[in-house]
C-alpha cells in the first residue's frame, strides 16, 4: 500500500493551509497558488509550495517554473535562481520552450547574473523580442552598458520595453545625454514610420528622461518633455508627477515644480514626491518653506522617511537653521530610523558654518559608524571659516590618508596652513600633491544658453565665444571700478 501524501507544511500561512486542508494536492492545484504568490509580498512563498509540489511526488508543469522565476527575480536571489535552472533543464524544457527560457533569463538579470542569462539566452533557438528585452534590460541594470549598447544594436525590431530599458540603463550609468540622445532616436523613427504609428514613449520612458534632465538641468528640454505629456494626453501618475517636481526643483524652476505638486490630490501623494518638493524648497535655499512644507506633509498624514529627514537637514545646512537641525535630527531618532551617514554629515555642517565647532566635533566622535569623508570634509570647511587651525590640521591629514588621489584635500589641508599663515606648510602640501602626480580638476560652470549647454571653466578660451564673452567681462569690471572709485570719493568727501 503506497504511503499517503504528506500534509500540506506547517510553515505555509494560515490561509494556504485553510486552502489546501483536506484536498488532494496536485500540479493543477498548486500552480496557481505559485502564481499568485509570486506576485505576493512574501514571493518565497512560492518556493514554499514549490517544494510541497516536489515532496508530494508531482511532476511540474510548464507554467510551474515562469512564476518562480519571477520570484526569484524579486527576491533578487542567485542562488534560487541557479537552483531552479536545473529542473527545466532535468524535465528536457530548455532549450526549446520558448516561456520558461525568457523567464530564466530575466530571472538572471534581476540577480545581477548577466553571464548567465547570456548563456540561456545564446542557447534559445529562435529568442522572441521579450528574449531580447530580459537580455537587454539585466546588462542594463548591471551597469554593463557597453554590452547593452551591443544588444540593443542587434535587436531585429524594438518596442517600449526595448527603448525604455535602454534610455534607463543610460541614466543609471551616469550617460545623462546619451540618454536624451535615444529618446530623440526612439521619436525619430516613432514619426518616419507611416502615419507616425511608430513606438511611442510610455510612462516608464518618461520618467528616465525627465530623470536625465533633472541630472544636466536641463529646464528647456524638460519643458518641452513636459509639453509632449500633456499634448499626448498622458495621465500624470505619481511616479510621472514626482519626476516632472525633480526636474523642475533641480533645473531652477521651483515655482513649476510647485504647480506640478499642488495639481496632485493631497491623498494621491506619497513620501517620494513630497521628499522631491521638500528637497527642491531646500536646494533653492528656501529653508523656512521647507520646513513648513514637511509640516503639511504631517498634517496630510504622509509619514516621512530617512530621505525626508536628509532634505529637512539640507534645508536647514542651506537656511542656518541649527536648532531646528537639532530638531528634525532627534525627531529621526524618536521615529525609529536609523541616522545614516549623510545625516551626521548635514548636523556637522550646519553647527560648523555656525561656528559651533566643539559642539559639531562631538557629534562627529559620538558617531557609531566610521566618519566618511563628507562629515570630515564639512568639518574641515568649518575649521577653515573660523580659525580653528589645531584641528582643522588633524582632519585635513586624516582627509588626505583617506583618499590620496583626491586633489581638494590637499589643498583643504593647504588651506588651513594659510589660514594660520604657516606658508612653508601650505606651500608643502600643495607639493606633496603634485610630486604624488595628483592634478588639480579645475571647477566649471554649465548654464543653458540658446537652448544648448554651454560649459565655462576659468581662464578657459575654447568656448567659440570667448572673445565676446572676456570683451562683456571686461566691461563689466571697469563699471564696477568706476562705481567703487565713485563710492571711496564720496566717502572721502563726506567724512573730511
Amino acid at each position: 500500500m503506497p504511503p499517503p501524501p504528506p500534509s500540506p507544511s506547517p510553515s505555509l500561512p494560515p490561509h494556504l493551509l485553510r486552502h489546501l486542508n483536506g484536498r488532494t494536492l496536485t500540479t493543477e492545484l498548486l500552480d496557481p497558488l505559485i502564481r499568485s504568490t509570486s506576485s505576493s509580498p512574501s514571493p518565497s512563498l512560492s518556493f514554499s509550495l514549490f517544494i510541497l509540489l516536489l515532496r508530494s511526488a508531482l511532476r511540474p508543469s510548464h507554467l510551474t517554473f515562469p512564476f518562480l522565476a519571477r520570484a526569484a527575480a524579486r527576491l533578487s536571489s542567485p542562488s534560487l535562481a541557479a537552483a531552479l535552472h536545473a529542473h527545466p533543464l532535468r524535465l528536457g524544457l530548455l532549450p526549446a520552450d520558448l516561456h520558461v527560457a525568457n523567464s530564466l533569463v530575466h530571472a538572471y538579470a534581476a540577480c545581477a547574473m548577466p553571464d548567465r542569462a547570456r548563456r540561456v539566452f545564446d542557447e534559445i533557438p529562435r529568442p522572441n523580442l521579450v528574449s531580447w528585452n530580459a537580455l537587454l534590460d539585466g546588462y542594463a541594470k548591471c551597469w554593463d552598458l557597453h554590452a547593452a549598447r551591443r544588444v540593443f544594436a542587434r535587436m531585429p525590431r524594438r518596442d517600449v520595453v526595448s527603448w525604455s530599458a535602454m534610455i534607463d540603463g543610460c541614466v543609471k550609468c551616469g550617460e545623462h545625454r546619451e540618454a536624451l540622445a535615444v529618446f530623440e532616436m526612439m521619436e525619430n523613427a516613432a514619426t518616419k514610420e507611416e502615419g507616425g504609428g511608430g513606438v511611442r514613449a510610455n510612462d516608464v520612458t518618461m520618467v528616465s528622461v525627465l530623470g536625465a534632465c533633472a541630472h544636466l538641468g536641463d529646464l528647456e528640454r524638460g519643458r518641452r518633455v513636459h509639453r509632449c505629456l500633456r499634448e499626448r494626453g498622458f495621465t500624470l501618475k505619481l511616479r510621472l508627477a514626482t519626476s516632472l517636481v525633480d526636474m523642475y526643483a533641480k533645473s531652477g524652476a521651483i515655482r513649476e515644480a510647485l504647480e506640478v505638486f499642488r495639481a496632485v490630490p493631497v491623498e494621491s501623494t506619497d513620501v517620494l514626491i513630497w521628499n522631491a518638493m521638500i528637497g527642491g524648497l531646500a536646494v533653492h535655499g528656501m529653508g523656512t518653506e521647507s520646513v513648513e512644507m514637511f509640516q503639511e506633509m504631517q498634517r496630510s498624514g504622509v509619514a516621512p522617511d530617512e530621505i525626508t529627514y536628509l532634505c529637512l537637514l539640507s534645508a536647514c545646512v542651506h537656511g542656518g537653521l541649527v536648532d531646528e537641525a537639532w530638531m528634525f535630527f532627534r525627531m529621526l531618532e524618536a521615529q525609529g530610523l536609523r541616522p545614516h551617514v549623510e545625516h551626521y554629515a548635514c548636523l556637522v555642517d550646519v553647527l560648523g558654518r555656525a561656528g559651533r565647532l566643539e559642539e559639531a566635533y562631538g557629534v562627529v566622535r559620538s558617531m557609531p559608524m566610521k566618519p566618511s569623508v563628507s562629515v570630515l570634509g564639512a568639518l574641515l570647511n568649518s575649521c577653515h571659516l573660523h580659525g580653528w587651525v589645531e584641528l582643522g590640521e588633524v582632519i585635513g591629514r586624516q582627509l588626505v590618508q583617506l583618499q590620496p588621489d583626491h586633489d581638494g584635500r590637499y589643498i583643504g589641508l593647504s588651506n588651513i596652513y594659510a589660514v594660520a599663515r604657516r606658508w612653508q606648510e601650505a606651500k608643502k602640501a600643495r607639493k606633496v600633491m603634485e610630486e604624488r602626480g595628483v592634478k588639480k580638476v579645475p571647477g566649471f560652470s554649465e548654464i543653458d544658453v540658446g537652448r544648448g549647454i554651454s560649459r565655462f571653466i576659468a581662464r578657459d578660451k575654447t568656448h567659440p565665444g570667448s572673445a565676446q564673452i572676456y570683451g562683456l567681462l571686461n566691461l563689466i569690471a571697469m563699471e564696477m571700478k568706476m562705481k567703487d572709485d565713485d563710492a571711496i570719493s564720496d566717502y572721502i568727501c563726506e567724512n573730511c
